[in-house]
C-alpha cells in the first residue's frame, strides 16, 4: 500500500468512525458534563485514571481542569492519579499493580466527588478495583470505554454514566476518547463560565 494511501485511510477511518458513534455519545456526554458540574459547583473533585494512553489522557484532562482549556477561569480540582510515581510504585511494590489507582481513591475520594476511568478495554484490574472503592464511597462514576465495555459497563449504576465508543479498534476508540474530553471540557467551560 503507498503511504499516502494509509494516511488517508487513516483520516478516514476516524471521521466515519466519529460520524458512526456521535448520536449514541449525545447523551451519555452530558450526562457526564452534568455530574461534573454539579461536583465542582458542590466543592467536590474529579479522580481520574487510566493505563498507558488511557493515563495520557487522565492527565491532560487534569491539566485542562486545573490550567485553562480556551478561556481563562477559576481552576477547576482535577487530579490524574498516573502522575505520581511515587505513590504508583510504592503501592505497586507493597500491594501489587491492581490497586495502584483503588488506593488512592480511598485515600482521597470522598462522596460526591466523580470518578472519571478510562480503559479501552473495559476490563483493566486496577481500573475495576477503582471503581469498586469509588461506589463503596458513593462516587458517580463515568466508564469511558471501547469495544462492548468490557467488565465494566457491567459494573457501572445507576447514576454512573457509560461513555462507550463501541469500535473493536484501539487507535479509533482512542481518537474519540480525545474528542469526548475535549467536548467536556468545553461543555463544563460554558455551563460553568459562559
Amino acid at each position: 500500500m503507498d503511504i499516502k494511501q494509509l494516511i488517508k485511510q487513516n483520516f478516514e477511518q476516524s471521521i466515519q468512525t466519529k460520524q458512526q458513534v456521535q448520536a449514541e455519545l449525545e447523551q451519555p456526554l452530558a450526562d457526564a458534563v452534568g455530574l461534573i458540574v454539579t461536583a465542582f459547583k458542590n466543592g467536590k473533585k474529579l479522580l481520574i485514571c487510566g493505563n498507558g494512553g488511557s493515563a495520557a489522557d487522565a492527565q491532560h484532562l487534569a491539566a485542562e481542569f486545573t490550567g485553562r482549556f480556551e478561556i481563562d477561569r477559576t481552576p477547576l480540582p482535577a487530579i490524574a492519579f498516573s502522575t505520581d510515581s511515587s505513590a504508583l510504585t510504592a503501592i505497586g511494590n507493597d500491594y501489587g499493580y491492581d490497586v495502584v489507582f483503588s488506593k488512592q481513591v480511598e485515600a482521597l475520594g470522598q462522596a460526591g466527588d466523580v470518578l472519571y476511568a478510562i480503559s479501552t478495554s473495559g476490563n483493566s484490574g486496577n481500573v475495576i478495583k477503582a471503581i469498586e472503592v469509588a461506589h463503596a464511597k458513593g462516587m458517580p462514576v463515568i466508564g469511558v470505554l471501547g469495544r462492548d465495555g468490557g467488565k465494566i459497563a457491567q459494573m457501572l449504576k445507576a447514576g454512573d454514566v457509560n461513555l462507550c465508543v463501541s469500535v473493536n479498534r484501539t487507535a479509533r476508540v482512542q481518537e474519540v476518547h480525545l474528542l469526548m474530553l475535549h467536548t467536556i471540557c468545553d461543555a463544563v467551560d460554558t455551563v460553568m463560565f459562559k
